[in-house]
C-alpha cells in the first residue's frame, strides 16, 4: 500500500519528489540513518516553507524509512511499512525513476560503499529455501505465540485426518518412561481403537471412586486395562487426564491438546548453559560480564524446580527432578566460588552449578576471566566436556537443554545435536542492535568485539533451536518505530565476509514470549509491614546518608523524595544521561534528590574501558553542575535482600525509580521496583515499553530527550504534592501489573508447558528440519570454526 501511494504521488508531483531526494542525497553522507532522513526532510520543508509536505505520502514514506544509501546517480532507501515487513527502493536522480529492488541488490550496494569494490563476491547465507514447506504465521499479532499456532495446526490435522492424528498421539504415549519404568500405557493397549475403549472403561471405573483415592489404590485395575503411572496421583487428577484425552480424540481442540500435553510426565532433568562471566551466588554481581543474566537464571531454576516437583507429584510420580547449570570454571576466581567444580544452589533441593574449564589447544586450563567477546575458540571443547559432565551427573540425557546468550546458545546447539534433546534458546540481549552499524563495520570492531564469530554463532543457534523464548514482543519484532533484536538478523551484510539474505524469520512458530518475574520473597509491596526487613534500615540509611568507602555526594536536604536508579555503569544503561538531565533541570533539583548505584566511583578499580569512560563522565557532571549536595553515587553491589528493602525504603519516602537505558532487552530492575510499589519511569526502547502501561502502572520516557523526561518527572512530583493519592494510584497500578503478568511462577509453568508441546512436535513432525540442520552444520564447520580460530588464545 505504501509503495503504491508513493508511486502515485511521484506521478502527480515528480518535481517535489526529485527536489526532496536531491536535497537528501547531497548531505555529503553515503550512509544515512532513518532519523537523519526525517530530520533532513523537515529541514527541507522549513527552508522552502513547504510544511504542507509533512502530511503527504512522501512524508509517510520517509517516516517508515530505516536507512538510505546515496551514490552519484542513485538514492536507495529501506522502508519498514509495518512490523517485520521490509521494502527496498531505489530512485534515479537523472531519470527520476522509482523501482523496487531485492534485499540482495541493496546489500551489495551497501557493501560497495564500505569496501569501494563493486565485485563483492562473498558467502551468501539464505535459509529461506529450507523453510518453504514449514508452516509459518502471517499475522503480526501472532508473533511470539508460536505454540498456539502449532497446536491449532495439529488440531486441524487431527480433524482432517483422524486416523493419522490419533495414531501420532497413541505412539507418543507409548514412548514415555523413566529408568525402565513405563508411563501412561502398556502393551495391553495395542492401538487407537483399544485406547478409546480403555478410556471409556477407565472413566466408568473411576466414576464411583472418592476424589482423593490415590493411584496405588487404583493401579491394579487400571493396569489390567492398559494404563501405567503418570495420569495423576489422585482419582480426581486421573479422571481429568483421561477426560481431556477422550475429548481430544473425540473432537480435536488446540486448547485441550495443550492441556493434555502439559499433563504428560516428560520433564525430569534440565541442563542450562551459561558459559561466560562469573556465575556464582555471591560476590559476583558487577564483575565483568556478570549481571542480570545471573539473577535471571538463579531465580529461574528455583521456580522451575518447584514447578517440576509439583507436576511430578500431581502426576503420581515419586521422582526428584534435577537441574544443572553448566558454566565456566575460573581457577583465579577472587572472592567468588567460581573455582569450585560443583555447587548446590541455595534454596533448592537438587539444582547444581557444574563448572567446566576453558582449555587452550594444548589442553591447558585458562585460569583467568575472559571477556564474553573472546570465548569463541574454547566453546567446542567446552561443549564436549560439558556433555560428559552432564551424563555423569544425571546418569542419562537431560530432557531439555536451555542456552543463554550467544555463547550459551551455541553450546546448547552442539549439545542438543549430539544428545538429540529438545533445545530452547534465551538471548537475553543480542549485541547486533546495541552497536550502530555493528555488522556493516565489523572489521573495524573485530579486534575488540569479534562480531564475526558472534553474529555467525547467533544465526546457527537461532535456526537450530526447537523453540526460543523472549521476555517481550519487542525483543522479537520491535515496535512500529524500532526494529526488533531478532528481526535485525533477517537480512544484513558483513562486507568481505558474508551477506545474509534470509537469516531468521520472526514469523517462525518457534518464538514464544515468556516473561520472567521478580523474586516474590525479596521484592514485595512496601506496605506489607510484617514481611519488611526493618533490621536493614540502619544499613540503608548508612548507605544513603553516611560515609562509605566507595561513594560521592551527601544530601543537603535528606527529607526530599528520592529519584533512584541502579544499573551497570556502561554507556547503554545511560546512568550518566540521567544525572545530566537532573543536573540541567533546576525545578527537579528542588523537588527531589537523586540516588545512583552503579559501577565504582574510582576509575582505577575498573578494568573495563567503557565503564572507566562513564566513571570519568560522572565525575565531570558532578564537578560542572555542583551536584555533591543533591546526588548520591554509590559504587557498590547490593545483595538481593538489601536491594529489595531499599526499593521499599524509597517507596516510604514517596520516591520513584528511573530506568533511563538507551535500550533494555527486558528490565528486571523495572519489575523489581514495580513489585515493591515504587512508581517507575523507564525507557520506551525495549521491554519496558510492554511492561509498563504508560500513565497507569508507570511512565515511558525517551532517553534521547532529556528535557521531556525531566519535565515528565517534575510534573509527577508536582501533581503528587497537590494530590497525594496520585503517587498511590501509580504505585498500586505497578503492583497489580506485575502480579498479573510478571511472576516466576507463571514463567515456570509456561516454560515447562512449552517444553512438553515442542517435545511432542519434535516427535510427530519434521520440526527438527534435517535439511536446515545440514546447512547449519556446514556453516558451523566452514565459517564459524574458521572465524573462531582467528581469535587469539589467552
Amino acid at each position: 500500500m505504501i509503495l503504491q501511494q508513493l508511486v502515485e504521488y511521484r506521478q502527480q508531483h515528480p518535481e517535489i519528489v526529485h527536489d526532496v531526494v536531491q536535497a537528501l542525497q547531497t548531505r555529503s553522507k553515503n550512509l544515512i540513518l532513518g532519523s537523519e532522513l526525517w530530520d533532513g526532510f523537515v529541514t527541507f520543508c522549513n527552508e522552502n516553507k513547504r510544511q504542507d509536505l509533512l502530511s503527504t505520502p512522501l512524508a509517510e514514506t520517509l517516516q517508515k524509512a530505516q536507512e538510505a544509501l546515496a551514490t552519484e546517480s542513485w538514492f536507495y532507501c529501506v522502508l519498514r511499512p509495518r512490523v517485520a515487513t521490509w521494502l527496498y527502493l531505489r530512485y534515479h536522480l537523472e531519470e527520476q525513476s522509482l523501482e523496487e529492488i531485492s534485499a540482495n541488490h541493496f546489500l551489495s550496494v551497501k557493501e560497495a560503499l564500505v569496501t569501494g569494490k563493486t565485485d563483492n563476491f562473498v558467502l551468501e547465507i539464505d535459509l529461506a529455501p529450507f523453510e518453504r514447506d514449514f508452516p509459518k504465521m502471517n499475522q503480526v499479532r501472532s508473533i511470539g505465540h508460536g505454540v498456539e499456532f502449532l497446536n491449532r495446526r495439529f488440531s486441524s490435522r487431527l480433524s482432517a485426518m483422524l486416523t493419522m492424528g490419533d495414531e501420532l498421539l497413541y505412539s507418543f504415549l507409548r514412548v514415555h518412561g523413566y529408568n525402565n519404568q513405563p508411563f501412561m500405557i502398556n502393551e495391553k493397549i495395542g492401538g487407537v481403537k483399544q485406547l478409546r475403549s480403555a478410556l471409556v472403561r477407565a472413566l466408568d471405573y473411576l466414576d464411583d471412586k472418592p476424589a482423593d483415592t490415590e493411584w496405588d489404590d487404583l493401579k491394579d485395575e487400571l493396569a489390567r486395562m492398559g494404563f501405567e503411572p503418570g495420569w495423576g496421583r489422585t482419582r480426581a487428577n486421573i479422571h481429568k487426564s483421561f477426560s481431556i484425552l477422550a475429548d481430544l480424540l473425540e473432537a480435536p481442540d488446540h486448547h485441550n491438546l495443550e492441556k493434555f500435553l502439559g499433563r504428560i510426565p516428560m520433564i525430569f532433568n534440565l541442563a542450562i548453559l551459561s558459559p561466560h562471566g562469573f556465575f556464582g551466588q555471591k560476590n559476583v554481581l558487577g564483575l565483568p560480564d556478570t549481571g542480570g543474566q545471573i539473577v535471571y537464571i538463579l531465580d529461574q531454576v528455583r521456580a522451575l524446580e518447584t514447578e517440576m516437583q509439583n507436576r511430578l507429584y500431581n502426576q503420581g510420580l515419586d521422582i526428584q527432578p534435577q537441574i544443572l547449570i553448566i558454566t565456566r570454571l575460573i581457577p583465579d576466581a577472587g572472592e567468588t566460588t567460581c573455582n569450585q567444580p560443583e555447587e548446590l544452589i541455595e534454596g533448592t533441593d537438587n539444582v547444581h552449578i557444574i563448572r567446566v574449564p576453558f582449555r587452550r589447544k594444548d589442553g591447558s586450563v585458562i585460569n583467568q576471566w575472559i571477556s564474553r567477546f573472546e570465548v569463541w575458540p574454547y566453546l567446542e571443547r567446552f561443549a564436549k566436556e560439558s556433555e560428559k559432565a552432564i551424563l555423569e551427573k544425571l546418569g542419562r540425557r537431560p530432557d531439555l537443554i536451555i542456552g543463554n546468550y550467544s555463547d550459551g546458545n551455541l553450546v546448547a546447539t552442539l549439545l542438543s545435536n549430539s544428545l538429540k534433546v529438545t533445545q530452547c534458546n534465551i538471548a537475553h540481549a543480542l549485541e547486533k542492535t546495541k552497536y550502530l552499524y555493528s555488522a556493516l563495520f565489523w572489521e573495524d570492531m573485530e579486534d575488540q568485539y569479534h562480531f564475526s564469530c558472534q553474529f555467525t554463532a547467533d544465526l546457527i543457534a537461532m535456526n537450530s533451536a526447537d523453540f526460543i523464548i523472549t521476555s517481550t514482543f519487542q525483543e522479537i519484532a520491535g515496535s512500529n518505530d524500532v526494529v526488533g533484536q531478532y528481526e535485525s538478523y533477517s537480512s544484513f551484510t558483513m562486507p568481505n565476509l558474508q551477506r545474509v539474505l534470509h537469516g531468521i524469520d520472526v514469523f517462525d512458530p518457534k518464538f514464544n514470549i515468556v516473561s520472567p518475574g521478580a523474586d516474590t520473597n525479596v521484592y514485595f509491596p512496601y506496605y506489607e509491614d510484617n514481611r519488611r526487613l526493618h533490621s536493614l534500615h540502619q544499613e540503608i540509611e548508612q548507605l544513603l546518608f553516611g560515609d562509605q568507602e566507595n561513594y560521592r555526594g551527601n544530601y543537603e536536604h535528606s527529607d526530599k523524595p528520592i529519584i533512584f536508579s541502579m544499573a551497570r555503569l556502561d554507556r547503554i544503561k545511560n546512568l550518566t544521561g540521567l544525572v545530566e538531565l537532573y543536573a540541567q533541570n533546576d525545578r527537579l533539583r528542588q523537588l527531589a534528590n537523586l540516588l545512583i548505584i552503579g559501577g565504582t566511583v574510582h576509575p582505577d578499580l575498573s578494568n573495563d574501558e567503557e565503564e572507566r569512560e562513564q566513571i570519568y563522565r560522572m565525575h565531570q557532571l558532578f564537578d560542572d553542575y555542583g551536584l555533591d549536595g543533591q546526588v548520591r553515587w554509590l559504587g557498590t553491589r547490593l545483595g538481593k535482600n538489601l536491594s529489595g528493602e531499599l526499593y521499599r525504603y524509597i517507596a516510604d519516602k514517596k520516591g520513584i525509580f528511573v530506568q533511563p537505558a538507551f535500550f533494555e532487552a527486558f528490565g528486571l530492575t523495572v519489575i523489581e521496583s514495580m513489585a515493591s510499589g515504587v512508581p517507575t519511569f523507564a525507557t520506551l526502547y525495549g521491554g519496558p515499553l510492554e511492561i509498563i502501561v504508560d500513565g497507569v502502572s508507570g511512565y515511558h520516557i525517551n532517553p534521547n530527550h532529556n528535557r521531556e523526561t525531566a519535565a515528565k518527572i517534575v510534573e509527577f512530583f508536582e501533581r503528587c504534592a497537590t494530590t497525594p493519592e496520585h503517587w498511590q494510584k501509580i504505585s498500586s497500578g505497578a503492583i497489580e501489573r506485575v502480579e498479573e503478568k510478571y511472576t516466576w511462577k507463571l514463567y515456570a509453568r509456561r516454560l515447562l508447558s512449552l517444553t512438553c508441546i515442542y517435545g511432542f512436535w519434535k516427535y510427530v513432525t519434521d520440526l527438527d528440519r534435517q535439511e536446515t540442520d545440514r546447512y547449519l552444520e556446514m556453516l558451523y564447520h566452514l565459517q564459524y570454526k574458521t572465524l573462531a580460530a582467528t581469535v587469539t588464545e589467552k
